[in-house]
């Protein structure tokens, strides 16, 4: 008797999402820009001197939180956090200095209103106003010289962040055009990019029928993902076994383990370490297309090499 059931690997992804969703983890370094804005945004010398810079550095805290939320790995997580705290560092830095250029300002002005003061002063008023406001503007000539030492400091210290964050984004571009430049070389071996990763499929031609050994052309395929793994050794593989609704379940179930078995062994022999490897099987309970005719059992019997995006480790299991 023929079983129809439609469990899309859609509702799979979904599942395991919600089920690492549950498991929150913290971030130190996005905590740490997460409270640095906090602090930031009730600073009204931030809030009022420095309003757009703020905003970014807001904007910056977001998508980092935002990427923690979805789950993203912790280096993603990592890099956009010291963004963040970066950008609120870069906040609080102008509105330093955009204070201490006011009491600069300030100063001068107090400094041109006692000139004008001691002028027309009588002459012994004056006198006595010129000695008295003369240790005065030593006075005051000395903060100055210290609030522009200052502002010297701030601005070294702006130019060492900006120089920072460049290098981290240039980082993150690198990383990105790597990310890229796999996934070409994963769709030259027929992948297609999904919400797990990038999939290459080995139909059921690569196998002889209803057995677990790879064909030539089978052997052929592997070799060539063997390659590409050995070519980017932080890449890992899950492999899952399918097969069609056609004989018991607890067959479906063995052929699709011995299945994807055969293909981690293949890898293995061509030099991949099986911890880089996870390999399971789905038996009968992932159909792909309908197991009421032959075109649609022929899709169901595949193995699929799953590519996660951003996995560091793998663990050999069923």
């Amino acid at each position: 008797m023929l079983k129809n059931r439609f469990f899309p690997l859609s509702l799979i992804a979904v599942a395991v999402l919600a089920g690492c969703s549950s498991m929150p983890r913290t971030n130190p370094t996005l905590a740490t820009a997460t409270s640095n804005y906090e602090s930031a945004r009730t600073n009204p010398q931030v809030t009022k001197l420095a309003p757009l810079e703020l905003q970014d550095a807001g904007n910056a805290v977001s998508k980092a939180q935002a990427a923690s939320a979805k789950g993203d790995d912790a280096a993603t997580v990592d890099q956009l956090a010291y963004i963040a705290k970066q950008k609120v560092a870069i906040a609080e830095e102008v509105a330093k200095q955009k204070n201490a250029e006011q009491e600069v300002a300030n100063i001068g002005a107090e400094r041109n209103q006692v000139r004008l003061q001691a002028r027309t002063a009588e002459a012994d008023a004056a006198q006595q106003t010129a000695d008295q406001r003369a240790a005065e503007l030593k006075t005051e000539s000395a903060r100055t010289e210290e609030a522009k030492t200052q502002l010297a400091l701030s601005q070294q210290e702006g130019d060492r962040k900006d120089a920072a964050l460049t290098t981290a984004e240039a980082k993150a571009a690198q990383d990105q055009a790597l990310i890229d430049q796999q996934d070409e070389q994963l769709k030259a071996l027929h992948a297609r990019k999904t919400d797990r990763g990038m999939v290459v499929t080995l139909g059921d031609v690569l196998f002889n029928t209803d057995q677990a050994s790879l064909s030539a052309g089978g052997i052929n395929n592997a070799r060539k993902l063997a390659e590409f793994m050995s070519k980017y050794p932080q890449r890992n593989v899950i492999i899952e076994g399918n097969t069609d609704s056609r004989g018991s379940e607890s067959h479906n179930q063995a052929l699709s383990e011995r299945r994807a078995d055969a293909v981690k062994n293949a890898l293995v022999d061509m030099g991949i370490s099986s911890d880089r490897i996870t390999a399971r099987g789905l038996g009968e309970s992932s159909p792909v297309a309908t197991n009421d005719s032959a075109t649609g059992r022929q899709l169901n019997r595949r193995v699929e090499i799953i590519f996660p995006e951003g996995s560091t480790s793998a663990n050999s299991t069923r």
